[in-house]
């Protein structure tokens, strides 16, 4: 309603210099009309003006409503002739909502396709390089051990722990066909990834320290979860000061749910940049010391938890170790 007398001012601008202009010409002319006559041609004119109005305002009233309601109508609404009306200004309007509207789906279509191509290279590329380095880690197991041959293992598991985050990256965007939820015994998840990094462990000089009771299960998924592990306990290794420090592990059930504790004795993350650490791309001042720190790993961990439901913190102190917590659905015992 608003809006619609707000398109009208110019009208009834005009409208009200008329009504003074015509006795002023009538004064001007020396026409001695009778003021009654003037009076009933304004009045005349005043009814005319109402009349267009209202029938404008009939015509119009949901096209200015849905203008004026422009912040609150959902993304994905519709608009057709039938919601704002069929006077041939709400019929151009709705012409021009549907041009744009198809020209940006043409857009949005070709950027979903160049996108889909895109993530079917890298993935397919991904797989692509595992099998070079599975062939380099099965002709290491050939070679006399030796600090050398360390060496290229450790690059080995660094180049496949990066592919792993290429690939885990571009599967983001299809999450919702590449998950599943299932009990896991969370024991037995830990205990996995724990394995799959014990060469960091050893590397490092760092002792796991597991505290999770057998009984404990959460809803998850299995791929995803492993994943999170390896990223928050890859972290946990790589910023830890000196050896003979401990990577803790402990998990307990509260409630409808199960708190996972992964806290290591590492050098900490800075106060400023806490509230950072969940950015892509964020690395922090600490995590500038350490050419492995992408910036990537914590935030996929908090892409992954809303997407599955879950939650996932962090504490930390300069000097003191940082705390991951994640927080699951707890499968209770049947």
């Amino acid at each position: 309603m608003k809006l619609f007398w707000k398109d009208q001012i110019p009208l009834l601008a005009c409208y009200l210099a008329q009504m003074l202009l015509v006795p002023l010409l009538y004064w001007l002319s020396g026409e001695n009309r009778p003021l009654g006559i003037i009076g009933y041609g304004m009045l005349l004119s005043s009814v005319i003006l109402a009349i267009y109005l209202i029938i404008r305002f009939i015509q119009l009233r949901k096209l200015y409503a849905c203008l004026s309601s422009i912040g609150t109508i959902a993304p994905d609404t519709e608009l057709s002739l039938g919601t704002i009306g069929g006077a041939p200004l709400p019929e151009a309007v709705q012409e021009l909502l549907d041009a744009r509207d198809r020209s940006y789906r043409d857009k949005l279509s070709l950027h979903a396709d160049r996108m889909h191509r895109h993530i079917t290279f890298i993935n397919r590329w991904v797989h692509q390089m595992k099998t070079p380095l599975s062939v380099m880690q099965l002709t290491l197991r050939d070679v006399d051990q030796s600090e050398a041959a360390d060496s290229i293992q450790e690059e080995i598991e660094r180049m496949r722990k990066g592919l792993e985050m290429v690939l885990y990256t571009s599967r983001l965007d299809r999450f919702e066909e590449d998950f599943r939820i299932e009990r896991i015994a969370l024991l037995q998840a830990v205990k996995a990834a724990v394995t799959e990094n014990r060469r960091l462990f050893i590397r490092k000089g760092l002792r796991p320290d597991i505290r999770i009771g057998e009984e404990i299960a959460v809803y998850s998924d299995a791929k995803w979860l492993r994943f999170m592990l390896n990223q928050i306990l890859t972290n946990a290794m790589n910023y830890s000061a000196g050896k003979g420090k401990t990577v803790s592990i402990t998990a307990e059930i509260s409630g409808k749910s199960v708190i996972l504790d992964i806290r290591d004795q590492g050098i900490g993350i800075a106060k400023e940049d806490l509230k950072r650490v969940f950015q892509p791309y964020f690395t922090g001042e600490r995590g500038r010391q350490y050419q492995e720190s992408t910036g990537m790993g914590l935030y996929l961990v908090r892409e992954i938890c809303s997407r599955l439901g879950h939650e996932v913190a962090i504490e930390s102190e300069l000097g003191q170790g940082t705390k991951v917590r994640f927080i699951l659905p707890h499968h209770p015992v049947a």
